[in-house]
C-alpha cells in the first residue's frame, strides 16, 4: 500500500507539470478501467506477480494524475472572461479574510455573492485592494474601516491571475490557484460603494472576526513593541506583521519555519491537550468505563488542533498538518497504529486527495521530508540512547535529509540552523507560543509581556548567529540529476549503523556542490531580460563577467524587484558577484530594486546618472556617472556607453529620462542596444552625434513603448531584427502604445512583450542568436496559452 500511495503522489505531481490538462472524458474512462483491473488482478498467475504489481502501480499513478486533473478542470472553469478585464463591475459580497494594511491601503479576499452589472461574470472568490493616496501621499479617497464578515456592494476592476515569470522566481499564479483566488483587482473610488451588513453569520466569517479581535487584543496590549508581529504570527498566523529585517534574521538562521503556524506548533498544541485530557480522564472511573481515556484524549487533541488551525487562518500548510494529525488520531482510535511509515503514507494520501496542489508548495516536501527523516533516525532502532544523543541524531538526520531540497528550491542553506533551532525550538514552542495563546484568550497582559520578553532573549541569540560570516551557504541552482543523486546519498548516510560504506553517501552529495552551471564561451554574450513588471532589469553575462543594467521597480517600502526577482535569479544562475552595475536613471521602475541588490551581492563598480547626493549611492565605494565615451571589453565582448554627453550634467533643464545611460553591447555574434527611458530629444541627439554606432540586432524599446519615444528615424537607425517591450501586465500607462507597437511591426521587426512572454533569454553564440521565453520554457496548464511563445533563428 505504501508504494501504491507513492505512485498516486507521483501521478498528482506529474499532472502539475503539464502544459495543458487532459480532456475530462479520460477521467471518466478511468473508472471502468479501474473496475476491470480490479476484476483481473487475481486472474494473473503467481508467476506474473511482478507484472501484476507493475500494473497496479501504473493504475495508482493514473488515478493520481486524473484525480488532480479533475480538480484542476473544476477550478479553472471558474474564471474571469478576458473581455471583462479592466472593466467597471458592480457586485456584492462578503469580506472573507482579515484585511492586510500596507502603505497604499488595504488588501483582502472577497466572496462574490451577486454580480449586479448586466452580462458580467466574476469568479466566486477574488482578492481586492482598496487604495488611498499611497506611499506617504495624502489620501484622495480615504479607505473606510473594513472588517471580516461584512457584506459590501462595491465597484471593482479585475484582471485574471498574472505574475512575473522568471527562473528561480516565485510562481504567483500557482499560489493564487492553490488558494482558489481566480481574479485580482481593486475597488474603484465611487460613491456607490456601501456597506450592506455589519455581520454575516457564517462559520468561516465568524472565525475571521475572532482572528481580528485577537489581532486587536495583541496590538493594544503590546503597544508597538518590536516583536509584536512575531507574536501575531504565532497566535493567528499573521505573518505579514513581521518586519522584513526580522524575516531576514529568521531565514539566515533557519528558524523561519517557527514563525508560521507550522506543523510543529499545531502538533505541540494537540499533544498538550491530548496528555492533559488523558491525565484528567483517567481520574474518573465513570468516564473511563464510558469511553477509554486514550480515545477521549484523541478527540480532545484533534479538536485542539482544529481550533488552533482555524484561529491561524486555516492556511494551506496548517491544513496539511491537521490532515496528518487526523490520520494518526484515526489510527489511535481504531487501535491500528502499526508501522510509522504506513501512517505517514496514509497522511500523504489524505493531503493529496483534499489538496492536489500541495505538491507545488516547498512546505509540502520539507514537512514530509522532515518527518520521514525523523522516523528513519528514531523508529525501529535497536537500543536506547541518552535523550540528548537521540535529539542530536534526529537533528542531524533532518538537516542532512533536507539539504538537497533546500538547495534545489532556495539555493541556500543555513549553516547555523542546527544550533539556532536547538535554542529556538524549545523556547518558542514551549514558552513563547503557549504564553502568547494564553495571553490572547485571557485578559492577562502580563502573559503577553512574558512572551515578548522570552522572544527578545531568543532574538539576541539569533541576531548574533545571523551576523556570523558563515551563517548561510549560498550557491547556484543545482542540476536535477545532482539533486537526485544527493537525495540517494543522504538516504544512504541515514541507514542504520552497521550498513557498509555509509561514508560513500558523502561522495554522492558532492556533485550538487561541485558541478557548475553552464556559462558562455569566449566571445559569447548571454542576455536575460527579466520580467519585473512595469520596469526594466537586464543581466548580461560573458565568459567570466556579469553586468546588471537596472534593477527593476520598487513595489512598496518593504518589497522591490531587486530582492524578489533579481537576486534570486543571480544566485540561481551561478553569478556570485557583479563585475559592474548600471542604473540608467532615477525613476523608481528602474532604480527601485538597486538597494536590495547592492546589499545582497558584491558589486565591483556602479555607474549611473543619479545625482551625487542620491541616498542610493551612500556606502557604495566605487561609483561614478555614466557618460558617452566610456567603454570596456570583457572576454571578447565590447561594452560602450553612448549617452548622455558629459556636459549634459551641467544643465538642470534635462529630464531624468533624457539623462538615462544608453549602453550598447557588441559580441562577435550579435549586438544589443539598451536605451533606458530616453525620449525624442535624446534620440535625436544620438542620431546627430553617432548615427553609425546605433545599429544593433536587438533593441530594448525605449521608455517601454511610450509615445514619447521610438521615433521612426531612431528605429531606422538602429534597424533591429528584434524589439523587446518591458512592460507590466495591464499597466496603468497603457504601454506599449498601439501606434508604437505598429511602428515596429510594419518594419518587419519581431516584437516581444515581457508581460506575455515572461523573462527572455537571448544567447549570442557561434550558431547564431537564439531567444526563448520563460513561459515557453516552463509551460503550465494554469497559464494563458496566448502567453506561451518561442522563436529561434
Amino acid at each position: 500500500m505504501r508504494l501504491n500511495i507513492l505512485a498516486f503522489a507521483a501521478g498528482v505531481w506529474l499532472l502539475q507539470q503539464q502544459a495543458s490538462l487532459p480532456p475530462l472524458f479520460w477521467v471518466w474512462l478511468l473508472l471502468p478501467f479501474s473496475l476491470l483491473a480490479f476484476g483481473l488482478r487475481r486472474a494473473l498467475s503467481w508467476q506474473g506477480r511482478g507484472l501484476r504489481q507493475l500494473f497496479i502501480k501504473t493504475l495508482w499513478l493514473a488515478a493520481g494524475f486524473f484525480w488532480a486533473a479533475f480538480f484542476a478542470q473544476m477550478r479553472l472553469a471558474d474564471a474571469l472572461p478576458e473581455r471583462w478585464e479592466g472593466q467597471d463591475i458592480q457586485l456584492s459580497g462578503v469580506v472573507a479574510s482579515l484585511p492586510v494594511s500596507n502603505e497604499r491601503g488595504l488588501r483582502f479576499e472577497f466572496d462574490v455573492e451577486q454580480v449586479i452589472t448586466p452580462g458580467a461574470r466574476v469568479p466566486d472568490h477574488i482578492q481586492l485592494s482598496w487604495f488611498d493616496g499611497g506611499f506617504g501621499r495624502p489620501a484622495t479617497h480615504p479607505v473606510p474601516e473594513i472588517h471580516p464578515g461584512e457584506r459590501w456592494e462595491l465597484t471593482v476592476r479585475l484582471k485574471r491571475p498574472h505574475g512575473n515569470a522568471n527562473s528561480y522566481g516565485f510562481d504567483y499564479e500557482a499560489w493564487l490557484l492553490e488558494r482558489n483566488i481566480r481574479a485580482t483587482g481593486y475597488v474603484r473610488a465611487v460613491p456607490e460603494n456601501r456597506r450592506l451588513a455589519e455581520r454575516v453569520y457564517r462559520p468561516g466569517y465568524l472565525i475571521e472576526a475572532v482572528r481580528e479581535a485577537a489581532s486587536v487584543r495583541l496590538s493594544e496590549a503590546l503597544e508597538n513593541r518590536p516583536y509584536e508581529g512575531v507574536l501575531k504570527a504565532l497566535a493567528i498566523g499573521q505573518q505579514n506583521a513581521i518586519p522584513p529585517a526580522q524575516w531576514q534574521i529568521f531565514l539566515r538562521t533557519g528558524v523561519n519555519h517557527l514563525m508560521s503556524i507550522s506543523g510543529l506548533h499545531v502538533t505541540m498544541i494537540s499533544g498538550f491537550f491530548f496528555f492533559l485530557a488523558y491525565w484528567l480522564w483517567r481520574r474518573s472511573v465513570t468516564l473511563t468505563l464510558w469511553l477509554p481515556a486514550r480515545k477521549a484524549a484523541v478527540l480532545v487533541g484533534v479538536m485542539a488542533a482544529l481550533a488552533y488551525a482555524l484561529l491561524s487562518g486555516f492556511g494551506v500548510p496548517t491544513q496539511r498538518t491537521l490532515y496528518m494529525l487526523s490520520v494518526v488520531a484515526a489510527a489511535l482510535w481504531l487501535g491500528r497504529i502499526g508501522n510509522a511509515l504506513s501512517v505517514i503514507s496514509l497522511a500523504l494520501l489524505v493531503v493529496l486527495l483534499l489538496d492536489p496542489w500541495a505538491v507545488m508548495s516547498p512546505g509540502f516536501w520539507l514537512s514530509f521530508g522532515a518527518v520521514a527523516a525523523m522516523m528513519a533516525a528514531s523508529v525501529d532502532r535497536i537500543g536506547r540512547l541518552h535523550w540528548l544523543a537521540e535529539w542530536g541524531r534526529v537533528q542531524w538526520a533532518v538537516t542532512l535529509a533536507l539539504v538537497p531540497a533546500l538547495l534545489a528550491m532556495f539555493q541556500q542553506i543555513s549553516i547555523v540552523s542546527p544550533l539556532a533551532n536547538a535554542v529556538a525550538i524549545p523556547l518558542i514552542s514551549l514558552v513563547v507560543t503557549p504564553l502568547t495563546l494564553l495571553g490572547t484568550v485571557l485578559p492577562l497582559d502580563f502573559l503577553l509581556y512574558a512572551a515578548h520578553l522570552a522572544m527578545e532573549v531568543c532574538m539576541i541569540f539569533l541576531t548574533w548567529l545571523s551576523a556570523l560570516p558563515v551563517a548561510v551557504w549560498q550557491q547556484h541552482g543545482p542540476a536535477v540529476w545532482t539533486v537526485v543523486v544527493a537525495m540517494l546519498g543522504a538516504l544512504w548516510m541515514l541507514l542504520p549503523r552497521g550498513f557498509p560504506a555509509r561514508w560513500l553517501g558523502i561522495v554522492w552529495l558532492l556533485p550538487m556542490f561541485m558541478v557548475p552551471p553552464p556559462r558562455p564561451a569566449q566571445g559569447e554574450l548571454w542576455l536575460t531580460v527579466l520580467d519585473v513588471g512595469q520596469g526594466l532589469s537586464v543581466v548580461a553575462r560573458t565568459r567570466n563577467h556579469a553586468l546588471l543594467y537596472d534593477a527593476g521597480p520598487r513595489f512598496g517600502s518593504e518589497a522591490d524587484a531587486g530582492s524578489r526577482i533579481v537576486v534570486p535569479f543571480l544566485r540561481g544562475s551561478g553569478v556570485p558577484r557583479l563585475d559592474g552595475m548600471v542604473i540608467s536613471h532615477d525613476d523608481i521602475d528602474h532604480s527601485g530594486g538597486a538597494a536590495s541588490v547592492l546589499q545582497a551581492e558584491p558589486v565591483s563598480w556602479l555607474v549611473s546618472s543619479l545625482p551625487p547626493d542620491s541616498p542610493m549611492l551612500v556606502g557604495v565605494l566605487n561609483s561614478s556617472r555614466c557618460f558617452a565615451g566610456q567603454s570596456w571589453e570583457w572576454d571578447g565582448v565590447k561594452f560602450a556607453m553612448l549617452h548622455p554627453p558629459l556636459e549634459d550634467y551641467q544643465y538642470d533643464g534635462f529630464k531624468d529620462n533624457d539623462r538615462g545611460c544608453v549602453l550598447k553591447i557588441t559580441s562577435s555574434f550579435g549586438s544589443v542596444l539598451l536605451p533606458a527611458d530616453i525620449e525624442r530629444v535624446s534620440e535625436q541627439d544620438l542620431l546627430e552625434r553617432m548615427p553609425d554606432k546605433l545599429k544593433a540586432d536587438v533593441l530594448i524599446v525605449p521608455h517601454h513603448g511610450s509615445m514619447t519615444s521610438s521615433t521612426e528615424a531612431f528605429i531606422d537607425a538602429v534597424g533591429p531584427a528584434t524589439a523587446i517591450f518591458t512592460v507590466g501586465y495591464r499597466n496603468r500607462f497603457g504601454h506599449p502604445k498601439d501606434d508604437i507597437l505598429e511602428r515596429y511591426q510594419t518594419r518587419g521587426i519581431k516584437t516581444w512583450r515581457t508581460d506575455e512572454s515572461g523573462a527572455l533569454d537571448l544567447r549570442f553564440v557561434s550558431e547564431g542568436m537564439s531567444l526563448q521565453s520563460q513561459r515557453q520554457l516552463r509551460q503550465r496548464y494554469w497559464q494563458s496559452k496566448d502567453w506561451v511563445m518561442i522563436k529561434q533563428w
